[in-house]
């Protein structure tokens, strides 16, 4: 039987990509809450729907891709939950309803959680901790031991995981690249947290895998090397301060209180603790390669969405990198 495939958040900025890539291939569905223009359909459909498996069904899916996510930082995380993980549940049981062989899901290195005790390379094999304090986090946490239960009570339903580093591409525009938007960057107490990216076309093609070879396993899905905050700030030529701790949680606090942020004075872990992703097995056992690396990647975004030709001849190597 040939492959069909339902990309959920179809409309997002990887979903519709991966469908305009794959559906040159292949029979392709998205299914989105927003509407998108595609060359492949998308449905205006909750995740939560409770006819998804139907839809599926109708459709005589085979190959699922969960993408559908909340990333924010809101102070009620009902939305957050309801998508994320009950959204996931619901696509899962759909999955099992309509007798779908495979799916690949976008998890994230969120799902470590930001800690100090984190180790310098973070590997598929370390404790998922996401941190309660940040909802994306915390829910790929929850996520995660929700796959890992259904694995156990229905291994027939193939699952692809992939958790993924930041990513960055010609035209991206998440809560990563805003930090770079900014006239000046932030690294609280000086902690010079590594960053590691991986290239929206790299995304693209790793989650193509499950659907082409029928690959299953967790995968952190990372570019060779990273990039510190203040190599960072050498490509984009923009000034780096260093504030204590006590006094960006102090700002993060009144702001939080008065209602002017919904960031909370725990979030600067965000910044104080990058989960570093080792992306060994993704290039040894799972044979995926990413074309770009962290450094590489970064300067592409830097030139093309910054408009920023980044001084190459300033930067030192970067982390894993000769």
């Amino acid at each position: 039987m040939n492959p069909r495939i339902l990309i959920t958040g179809a409309a997002g900025y990887i979903g519709n990509q991966l469908g305009e890539y794959l559906s040159k291939i292949l029979p392709v569905t998205g299914i989105d809450i927003h509407t998108k223009t595609a060359s492949f359909p998308i449905l205006v459909k909750d995740i939560c729907d409770k006819d998804l498996g139907k839809i599926m069904q109708a459709e005589s899916i085979t190959h699922v891709i969960h993408l559908a996510s909340v990333m924010a930082a809101g102070r009620d995380h009902t939305a957050e939950y309801r998508v994320d993980v009950e959204g996931t549940r619901n696509v899962l049981e759909a999955c099992l309803y309509a007798g779908v062989e495979h799916i690949t899901v976008a998890s994230s290195g969120a799902a470590y959680g930001y800690y100090p005790d984190n180790p310098p390379k973070l590997e598929e094999h370390h404790p998922l901790r996401g941190n309660p304090e940040f909802g994306y986090s915390n829910n790929k946490r929850k996520i995660e031991e929700l796959l890992a239960e259904y694995r156990k009570r229905h291994p027939y339903l193939k699952q692809l995981v992939f958790r993924v580093s930041s990513i960055l591409g010609e035209k991206t525009n998440n809560k990563i690249s805003s930090l770079y938007k900014r006239k000046i960057l932030l690294d609280p107490g000086g902690y010079n947290s590594p960053f590691v990216f991986i290239w929206d076309q790299d995304v693209i093609r790793a989650l193509s895998l499950g659907v082409k070879t029928g690959a299953c396993g967790i995968f952190n899905l990372a570019g060779d090397g990273s990039l510190n905050p203040k190599e960072i700030a050498q490509i984009l030529s923009k000034p780096l301060i260093r504030p204590p701790v006590w006094m960006v949680k102090g700002v993060l606090r009144l702001g939080y209180s008065l209602h002017l942020t919904d960031s909370h004075p725990d979030h600067v872990a965000f910044l104080q603790y990058r989960p570093v992703l080792d992306n060994r097995l993704l290039k040894e056992e799972l044979g995926f390669i990413p074309e770009k690396t962290s450094k590489e990647v970064f300067y592409l975004f830097a030139e093309k969405a910054l408009g920023i030709r980044p001084p190459s001849s300033k930067l030192s190597p970067s982390v894993g990198e000769s």
